[in-house]
């Protein structure tokens, strides 16, 4: 790859900001490993490689016109054209120099057996569920079977139903790019998932694991029916167990057949029906899982192998199902005959004829309205899923392809039911209740099936405004739909890390338009979602380190020890204008249509740099007015030492930033492992700021917020803050009602509705 980006890095070289160069699963993996988690070690071809591999054979063109006007809908067609795609890019010629370099990590590494598994750059993203929908090879062993299974990769990025997905989430093909993890193999003994919260009812107080015997792939596809063991995250107590039973588990080949490196083998009667995994390995399971959701602050679906009684992690991603602000259900009494039970996977309750389909190749025959019963859903199935009302299915646990998928798509699903499709019988009516996992015959009556799925609550008046933090298009409309005043901080982040290349590579390509189509693109998703609610969208505020990922960013970003305290936010600037103008073109472009979108200026050390950066706004036609406010972050020290200085500059708000400003007050690393108990946002020091920072603010006119996690995690600090006089809090979407409760109650404490 000569002196261009990076085609190889090795896990700690990555963190989970890095996935636009390591792919979803391959900065998972890196921040991991960074965060001392026992993964099994491995390196990533980078997405900088298969971009290059593209350019290079000359195929993306053919590629295109392939699926250029494309429908998707039509399964068979979809099925044709992927076969094509899949077959130009296995066709092509890797360059010599990667095959290569690849075959000189994989020695390095030391040889052996390893997973070569697939990583999506619009992978793993907290509302995304791409993850699946690309080849992983197991026990891939040889330099140059490396080289093929890393090629295969590629070309299983236009597997149909990836094709699918990415039409229906409006990603461009060819801009989603992929990076490949190789990874040293586990050879699983026991295996499978934990979800960090109870993913049926998304109750965020439990951990829910699942485990089989053999490698993983049979429990993650649904093939079989796992364990499922219930553990209270408090006091990481076990509360349930379900012992499925396992007649057969997948095993690695030893005969060194290279078609069928892993082989199905049966299980004695005695081993089918015993537990999976011991009661010791449950809990240190469930530690390791509080301790990733801890490190991504978001709850998370894990795989996780035992091999010679110690537990490796594999990979890790954002639960993608979880329904923000779901009530309480309502399950109408249904007295209609019970035909199946199951495991209930996706909550609801939906009538409809049955259509079975054994294989993925028969799924056209599904129709809208249909409910869908087969084996067990492969990612082959989304397209007939999402025409399908309900799913059953015969085999997996709750955290199958089939209950991730069902709740995704928000439709009820009942799994491992075992018989489903031998018993039921095509056009037969059935009601699905996914929150019992019962099936019963015939149509629930219409008045027992349209009763309400919650009760909906009244809404709370609140002096203090709830705005919510986002980050992610796809999230946009369904939080909006929440009882919430407005988004208080809008992350550049992903609409930036879905561009994909660093602004001022794209300004040298004369290409500095499409950079602002796209930013501005996805800036209206929000601002359409929640107008005339204000939209506070806070300017990227990419580190060197995130910059240098982009396309292109290695030629424009220096390499900094410490990029948490290096070139971003306002120094940034008014030090590269064009690309900061870039930014603004777009937020002026959105706002010809959408005028609820606002300004918040991350990172600002210094008054002048304030002053500076206000300068170049009003030069570029961006000047506070009765619809436009521009608020300034409150995350440095110097913010609340000089408060009334850079209040005096004239800005309408601020908006308190408490991860960077309790990281600095204290001299923490936020994401240090072994200072973490000292990092708290309750700190008396942290405290004295905080109370400067909303009082003075006050003293002066000018409103004040808060939009770190504080708030999310600790109500106390919130109740302090509404008592100060803060304006609105902003918090993630799954705390909206209880802050909004929270404030109530600290409100009419301080009659402050009088």
């Amino acid at each position: 790859m000569g002196e261009g980006p990076k085609a190889i890095v090795w896990f700690k070289e990555v963190t989970k900001k890095d996935i636009p160069l390591a792919g979803g699963k391959g900065a998972n993996l890196g921040e991991m490993t960074n965060a001392k988690i026992p993964v099994p070690p491995g390196f990533i071809v980078t997405a900088n490689a298969y971009y290059d591999f593209l350019q290079r054979s000359k195929i993306a063109n053919k590629i295109g016109k392939l699926l250029e006007s494309l429908d998707i809908d039509d399964s068979k067609r979809l099925q044709q054209v992927a076969n094509k795609v899949k077959d130009i890019i296995l066709n092509a010629t890797m360059p010599p120099e990667l095959a290569k370099e690849i075959q000189e990590a994989y020695i390095k590494m030391g040889r052996g057996l390893v997973a070569v598994r697939s990583s999506s750059t619009a992978e793993d993203l907290p509302t995304a569920s791409f993850a699946g929908q690309q080849t992983t090879s197991l026990n891939v062993q040889g330099e140059k079977k490396v080289t093929a299974a890393v090629q295969e990769c590629w070309a299983s990025l236009f597997g149909p139903r990836a094709i699918f997905y990415r039409e229906q989430q409006g990603f461009d093909h060819l801009e989603v790019g992929i990076a490949v993890p190789v990874q040293r193999m586990v050879q699983s003994e026991t295996s499978g998932v934990m979800f960090t919260l109870e993913p049926v009812s998304n109750d965020t107080s439990k951990i829910a694991i699942e485990a089989g015997f053999g490698l993983g792939e049979a429990i993650v596809s649904g093939y079989v029916t796992p364990d499922t063991y219930i553990v209270d995250k408090d006091g990481l107590r076990i509360t349930s167990k379900q012992i499925g039973k396992q007649e057969w588990q997948i095993i690695r080949n030893t005969t060194g057949d290279d078609k069928q490196p892993n082989i199905k083998v049966s299980l004695p009667p005695a081993l089918q029906t015993q537990q999976k995994l011991a009661d010791d390995d449950i809990i240190a399971l469930a530690k390791l899982g509080k301790y990733i959701e801890d490190l991504y602050q978001f709850p998370q679906d894990i795989e996780w192998a035992k091999e010679d009684k110690k537990i490796f992690i594999v990979q890790t991603r954002p639960v993608t199902t979880i329904k923000e602000g779901a009530a309480v259900e309502v399950t109408p009494e249904i007295t209609a005959p019970v035909l199946l039970s199951g495991a209930p996977a996706s909550p609801g309750i939906a009538s409809g004829p049955v259509r079975i389909v054994l294989e993925a190749s028969l799924i056209d025959k599904v129709k809208t309205g249909d409910i869908l019963v087969t084996k067990m859903t492969t990612p082959d199935f989304v397209p007939a899923m999402k025409r399908a009302v309900a799913i059953v299915t015969d085999r997996g646990g709750r955290t199958a392809h089939a209950a991730i998928i069902s709740r995704e798509l928000g439709i009820p699903c009942v799994v491992g039911t075992e018989q489903a499709t031998s018993s039921l019988k095509n056009r037969q009516v059935i009601t699905v209740d996914g929150s019992t996992g019962k099936v019963y015959e015939g149509k629930v009556a219409e008045e027992k099936a349209a009763l309400p799925a919650a009760i909906p609550k009244k809404k709370i008046k609140t002096k203090t405004r709830v705005y919510v933090n986002l980050a992610e298009p796809e999230a946009a409309d369904r939080v909006a739909a929440r009882d919430v005043d407005g988004v208080g901080l809008l992350r550049a982040e992903f609409i930036i890390a879905g561009i994909g290349e660093h602004p001022n590579y794209m300004i040298s390509q004369n290409r500095g338009q499409e950079f602002v189509d796209k930013l501005a693109k996805g800036l209206t998703i929000f601002a359409k979602a929640f107008t005339p609610r204000p939209v506070v969208y806070r300017t990227n505020d990419f580190k060197t380190n995130e910059y240098r990922a982009l396309k292109g960013g290695e030629q424009y970003e220096a390499v900094e020890e410490n990029p948490m305290l290096g070139y971003r936010g306002a120094s940034r600037y008014i030090t590269d204008i064009e690309v900061f103008k870039l930014e603004l073109e777009a937020i002026k472009k959105v706002r010809q249509k959408y005028p609820n979108l606002w300004v918040m200026i991350p990172f600002v050390r210094t008054v002048d740099e304030l002053a500076r950066t206000v300068k170049i706004m009003e030069s570029e036609g961006l000047k506070r007015a009765k619809d436009f406010k521009l608020w300034m972050m409150a995350e440095v020290p110097s913010n609340f030492i000089l408060l009334e200085k850079f209040l005096e500059v004239g800005i309408d708000g601020i908006s308190i930033g408490s991860n960077d400003l309790t990281q600095l007050i204290l001299g923490i690393d936020r994401d240090s492992e072994k200072l973490a108990d000292t990092f708290d946002e309750r700190n008396e020091a942290v405290m004295i700021a905080l109370e400067r920072l909303v009082k003075v603010s006050k003293s002066m006119g000018v409103t004040s917020s808060i939009c770190g996690q504080a708030p999310s995690v600790y109500p106390e600090l919130t109740e302090k803050l509404v008592g100060w006089g803060i304006t609105s809090v902003s918090v993630s979407p799954d705390m909206i009602d209880q802050t909004r409760e929270i404030i109530a109650k600290v409100e009419e404490k301080l009659k402050l509705n009088d």
